[in-house]
């Protein structure tokens, strides 16, 4: 009987280990590669890079996404109705993440007056300590709601301006709808030029 159920619980661990690890590769990573059906929804990705953008009137809601924030206080997307919003997905443990939190933070701090609100989700974080330690060491001033099991990630519908990987950075208009995404870690140029049309339509 022993020798019957001794296995199982390393076929358990193994399979959870292989699971764990899949989850790593996929989500932490500086490509830009996307299989959402994009045509559906009526958005493009840009040739040669890993931005893509949906015009206005053809772009879907973004869910409300919700929770405590590093710094222990409670936000959610819709409190910044009104502005524009960078959603940026990360995790301390992501080297691409750490690659562009400086050019995130260049950005917000460029668009803050301009009525533009940054909001960070960090995702598979057990230990919050490791991610407000990230925020100190990067200088990230911003707000992030700390999501380490990703269920404010399973809000976004699919076939829509999702997140693909971690890093992934998403512009929000300020009618609540997905406007942008950059998939992977993203320059300050790259960010801005996906920021600035979204602030600028608004203005029109």
């Amino acid at each position: 009987m022993s020798a019957m159920t001794r296995p199982r619980p390393r076929v358990a661990a193994a399979a959870a280990t292989v699971a764990a690890a899949a989850l790593v590769l996929t989500g932490c990573s500086s490509s830009g590669s996307s299989s959402s059906g994009e045509g559906q929804v009526g958005f493009v990705t840009v040739k040669g890079t890993n931005l893509s953008k949906a015009d206005a009137g053809k772009r879907g809601d973004a869910p409300d996404v919700s929770g405590e924030t590093l710094e222990g206080n409670q936000v959610k997307l819709s409190d910044y109705r009104g502005k524009v919003v960078v959603l940026n997905v990360w995790g301390s443990w992501c080297g691409p993440c750490r690659a562009e939190a400086k050019n995130l933070q260049a950005v917000a701090d460029e668009y803050k007056d301009k009525g533009v609100q940054f909001l960070g989700i960090n995702t598979r974080d057990t230990d919050k300590t490791n991610a407000v330690r990230f925020e100190q060491e990067q200088g990230v001033s911003f707000p992030s709601i700390f999501d380490p099991a990703g269920t404010q990630l399973l809000k976004f519908p699919k076939g829509s301006l999702n997140p693909q990987s971690i890093p992934t950075t998403l512009v929000v208009d300020r009618d609540g709808k997905l406007a942008a995404r950059a998939v992977g870690g993203t320059t300050q140029e790259a960010l801005e030029s996906i920021v600035q049309p979204v602030v600028a339509e608004q203005q029109q």
